[in-house]
C-alpha cells in the first residue's frame, strides 16, 4: 500500500511539471524510494520552416471540366449564408478558370452573393476579372457598398483599366460613390485620372473635395497654393478648382507621374 502512495505521489508530481510547463526537467521517484530526483528530458525544438502558407499553395490552371464548371454554378447560391467561406474556398481551389462562372454572381439578386465574389476574385488575384469589376462599380443600380468594393479590388488588381469606372462614379448623385472615385484614385498611377479629381475639386460635399485634392498632392506632388479646405465652401473650393486647372493646363504635355513615395505600410 505504502509503495502505491509512494508512485501516485510520483505521478502526481509529473504531471504537476507538465502542467506548469517546465521544459527541460521533470520530477521522478524511478526505484520507490520516496523522494524526489530530477530528471532531464530529451527536448527538440518544432522544425523551422514547416509552415505552408494558403497563398503559397499554386492555383489551378487548368480549364475546368465540365463537371467542374456545374459544380462551381451550384457554388454561387451557397456564397450567402452559414456555407459562404467554405463556398469562397472552393472556388479559390478552382481558380481563375473558374471566374467566368463567378461572375455570374455579380448579378444575383443577393448584395452578400455579389459583394463575396468580388472578395472571391480578390482573393483569386483574378486579373480576368477587372472588366467585370468596372461593370459592377460602374452600375447605378448598385448599392454604394458593392460599387465602392469593385472598384477597390479593380484599382489592385489592374488600376489602369478603373480608370473608366473612377470616371463614372466621380459624377455621380451619391456622395459616398464620388467620394470612393476620388480616395482610390490616388492609388491610380495614369495621367487621366488627374483631370477628373480636378473636376471633383469643386464638389458640393467637402469631405469628397477634400479626398480628391489629398489624391492629387500623392499623384502630382504639385505643392499649391495654401487653404483652409476643412471649413471652405463650394464657392471657395470652384475658385481652387480654376488654380489647379491652369496647373495643369500648363503641365499635362510633359507632365510624367513622379515615382511613388516608399512607406512602411502596405496599402
Amino acid at each position: 500500500m505504502m509503495v502505491q502512495k509512494r508512485y501516485l505521489y510520483s505521478w502526481g508530481v509529473l504531471v504537476l511539471a507538465v502542467v506548469l510547463g517546465v521544459p527541460e526537467t521533470l520530477w521522478a521517484d524511478p526505484v520507490g524510494t520516496g523522494r524526489a530526483i530530477l530528471v532531464q528530458v530529451p527536448y527538440e525544438a518544432p522544425p523551422k520552416g514547416q509552415d505552408v502558407l494558403a497563398e503559397s499553395v499554386p492555383q489551378n490552371t487548368k480549364p475546368l471540366t465540365a463537371e467542374e464548371v456545374q459544380r462551381a454554378e451550384a457554388l454561387l447560391p451557397l456564397l450567402e449564408g452559414k456555407q459562404e467561406f467554405w463556398a469562397m474556398g472552393e472556388f479559390v481551389h478552382l481558380g481563375e478558370p473558374a471566374v467566368p462562372v463567378l461572375v455570374k454572381g455579380l448579378t444575383m439578386p443577393g448584395p452578400r452573393i455579389r459583394y463575396n465574389v468580388i472578395e472571391t476574385i480578390s482573393m483569386l488575384k483574378a486579373v480576368s476579372a477587372v472588366p467585370a469589376l468596372v461593370a459592377a462599380a460602374k452600375e447605378p443600380n448598385e448599392i454604394p457598398r458593392v460599387r465602392e468594393h469593385a472598384l477597390r479590388v479593380a484599382v489592385r488588381l489592374d488600376a489602369a483599366k478603373a480608370v473608366e469606372a473612377i470616371e463614372v462614379m466621380a459624377k455621380d448623385q451619391n456622395s459616398s460613390i464620388r467620394k470612393a472615385a476620388a480616395f482610390e484614385s490616388r492609388y491610380v498611377r495614369e495621367k487621366a485620372v488627374i483631370p477628373i479629381l480636378i473636376g471633383t475639386i469643386g464638389d458640393e460635399e467637402r469631405f469628397v473635395a477634400l479626398s480628391a485634392v489629398q489624391s492629387l498632392w500623392i499623384l502630382t506632388r504639385h505643392e499649391s497654393e495654401f487653404h483652409d479646405w476643412e471649413t471652405s465652401s463650394k464657392q471657395d473650393r470652384q475658385e481652387w478648382t480654376v488654380e489647379w486647372s491652369e496647373w495643369w493646363n500648363g503641365q499635362k504635355d510633359t507632365f510624367e507621374m513622379p515615382d511613388p513615395k516608399r512607406s512602411g505600410r502596405n496599402r
